[in-house]
């Protein structure tokens, strides 16, 4: 999701000749948002008369496509919105593209590995494959994590700026789910500045105890990215010294996955 860009009269974002369709161009512009939204500021980006926005606005928000915060005069995606974006990355047709490139990645490192989204407050698994190995923790593609707490989840914290996060975590309690789980936005703001300067994030039983995870993100186009490739083994097998060296299998297969992502949109464009 990229910040808001003023609206040029070349480049109009409202578009359809039925309602149907304007209301989808409608929601193609709030989807592009990182951060709540007014009717005003959309009647000030987008030239349209104000009845007629929040006229549009109240049939998305009676749909559970976007939903009132804050003081009530601010908007944001609705439940049902998110999860129609959920289902279309867990079920889209480059699945199985990417977990081939789960599938070797596993092959290289030896430990379970995932693809994951940021959805909200939360981590969401679009795909994983399990390792071999006898000892592991089995976490299935559409199992939800903490951002706090997770490693793929700092990452996408990282992205953000200070207030975003700050906004993003006031909506649900710093959880603790073991004696290591970040409880304070002071220990979180650290840890990013951290994951910042490294390029990658440990969960080290952080969400569940016994569990080492490493993630870095799937590098986009317009630099910032809402998928990460991630590890998880058990502390028997994993300290954080030793993830370092599947560092270059996790990059190389984000490389992978961003290469597939970009392709998959230009195919989209063309169509």
């Amino acid at each position: 999701m990229t910040l808001d860009h003023p609206v040029t009269i070349d480049e109009p974002k409202i578009d359809g000749n039925t309602p149907t369709m304007r209301l989808f161009a409608l929601l193609e512009v709030i989807a592009q948002k990182n951060q709540y939204f007014s009717l005003q500021s959309l009647v000030d980006e987008l030239g349209l008369p104000k009845p007629t926005l929040h006229r549009m606005l109240q049939q998305l928000e009676g749909a559970g496509m976007i939903q009132r915060d804050g003081d009530g005069r601010q908007y944001s995606t609705g439940q049902r919105l998110r999860r129609m974006a959920e289902n279309l990355l867990l079920n889209d047709t480059v699945h199985g593209a990417r977990h081939s490139v789960l599938r070797q990645l596993v092959g290289e490192v030896g430990e379970s590995c995932n693809i994951t989204t940021c959805s909200g407050s939360q981590v969401l698994y679009l795909d994983r494959v399990e390792t071999l190995a006898p000892l592991r923790f089995y976490l299935h593609p559409g199992s939800r994590v903490p951002v706090h707490c997770s490693a793929s989840g700092k990452l996408f914290l990282a992205q953000m700026t200070s207030s975003q996060r700050r906004r993003l975590l006031a909506q649900t309690s710093l959880e603790q789910y073991t004696e290591k789980t970040l409880t304070t936005m002071d220990q979180v703001e650290a840890e990013i500045e951290r994951v910042r300067r490294d390029g990658y994030a440990f969960d080290d039983e952080e969400f569940l105890p016994g569990l080492f995870c490493v993630a870095v993100l799937v590098p986009a186009a317009d630099g910032k990215s809402n998928m990460a490739v991630a590890m998880q083994a058990p502390i028997m097998r994993m300290t954080a010294e030793k993830s370092l060296q599947c560092l270059p299998a996790l990059n190389r297969a984000a490389a992978i996955l961003a290469d597939i992502e970009r392709a998959n949109s230009a195919n989209e464009h063309e169509a």
